[in-house]
């Protein structure tokens, strides 16, 4: 958009495509002549409200995003917009879904990148202040579950866990099942594909009471956190995470328990702080006396986080958290969850679990 000296519009625009998501009027601040003014642009002043949760605007979401594509001009980047609420409104009206990557691939010359549409998807929902799955847009999703449970999909699709010997995946439209049915005592999330496979293997879900089994297949996706958080608000029973001894589990748990900062906006409908720390525990390397040969050493990337993790808030009221990552800080070493492999190939299922449910061994 070419703007003359001294300048103005009153155009009601987006600011910042990426990041913030002001709505408002806009004032130019007498741009140079024929300089191309974009959605990052200094000289636009906004006289509008803020829309989103704060964490939104920090400049480490700036730079992050600022990254995702070339920059855009100013009427590319509200036709971007003014196209993706076109579609979500046809697809309200409609009573439609579409993903992510189906908005992408509606128009991959406008968009450019698929982080775009990420982005922009967010900033709508921050904007509008409703859930995403509002917008009739659904997330894809990758997360499996197990167990004894059993439900029925919007489309009518009844879905029993319970009787299946493999794991079922994770609905796409969580919000819309209905006559979820379950016994289970207790919820596991468990951070690893391969770890949650083996305890399937092992038929951990009925050996010990029966129980839900949930994996995110690492940092879960959005349906993921929603089936979490609507298993908690139905059943109130207790939810334990089975991690890696290590700065990663430590962040994907805390992603289920506390939110994560590119979706603080819609926390409240993706945290379940009840959530409890089962395993693995860095005092359970010692405790259990596990091999030196099966730890592994803490880079300097994972120093730095694990410092950084412990100067976070909600980590301050977590005094039994502080000790579990001081060991860890001081050792230096971390370990997987396979690494309890080394005292016998079923003692995860046969012994660490059982254990640790029985005799309270969560913090």
């Amino acid at each position: 958009m070419l703007l003359p000296e001294g300048g103005t519009s009153d155009q009601v625009a987006f600011q910042d495509v990426y990041g913030s998501c002001w709505i408002g009027r806009k004032e130019c601040l007498r741009p140079s002549q024929g300089r191309q003014i974009g959605l990052h642009s200094p000289y636009w002043r906004t006289t509008g409200f803020p829309c989103c949760a704060p964490s939104r605007r920090l400049p480490e979401r700036r730079q992050e995003l600022g990254k995702l594509a070339p920059p855009v001009t100013f009427a590319q980047s509200l036709a971007i917009i003014l196209k993706i609420l076109s579609m979500i409104y046809k697809m309200v009206q409609n009573n439609t879904y579409a993903t992510k990557r189906d908005i992408y691939y509606s128009d991959t010359l406008l968009f450019g990148n698929q982080s775009v549409v990420d982005s922009i998807v967010n900033d709508i929902s921050c904007m509008l202040k409703i859930p995403r799955r509002s917008l009739h847009i659904l997330s894809t999703t990758k997360g499996c579950i197990a167990g004894n449970l059993s439900y029925t999909e919007e489309d009518g699709t009844k879905v029993n866990c319970t009787c299946s010997a493999t794991a079922v995946t994770v609905p796409s439209n969580v919000q819309g099942i209905k006559n979820v049915i379950t016994n289970a005592k207790f919820i596991l999330i468990v951070e690893k594909d391969a770890t949650f496979q083996r305890l399937l293997d092992d038929d951990f879900c009925n050996k010990l009471s029966p129980c839900i089994m949930i994996t995110g297949k690492g940092v879960p996706d959005l349906n993921t956190r929603l089936l979490v958080r609507k298993l908690w608000d139905t059943f109130h029973i207790p939810i334990f995470t089975l991690m890696d001894a290590d700065p990663h589990g430590i962040e994907i748990m805390s992603i289920y328990k506390y939110g994560s900062v590119s979706m603080s906006f819609e926390a409240h409908h993706l945290t379940v702080p009840a959530i409890r720390w089962l395993g693995l525990l860095p005092s359970d390397i010692e405790r259990l006396n596990i091999r030196k040969d099966a730890l592994i050493p803490l880079t300097k990337q994972d120093q730095n986080k694990l410092a950084s993790m412990q100067k976070r808030l909600y980590v301050a009221c977590q005094p039994m958290w502080k000790k579990e990552m001081a060991i860890m800080a001081t050792s230096k070493m971390k370990a997987e969850i396979q690494a309890l492999t080394s005292l016998s190939s079923d003692y995860l299922s046969r012994v660490y679990l059982p254990n640790k449910l029985q005799f309270g061994g969560w913090i």
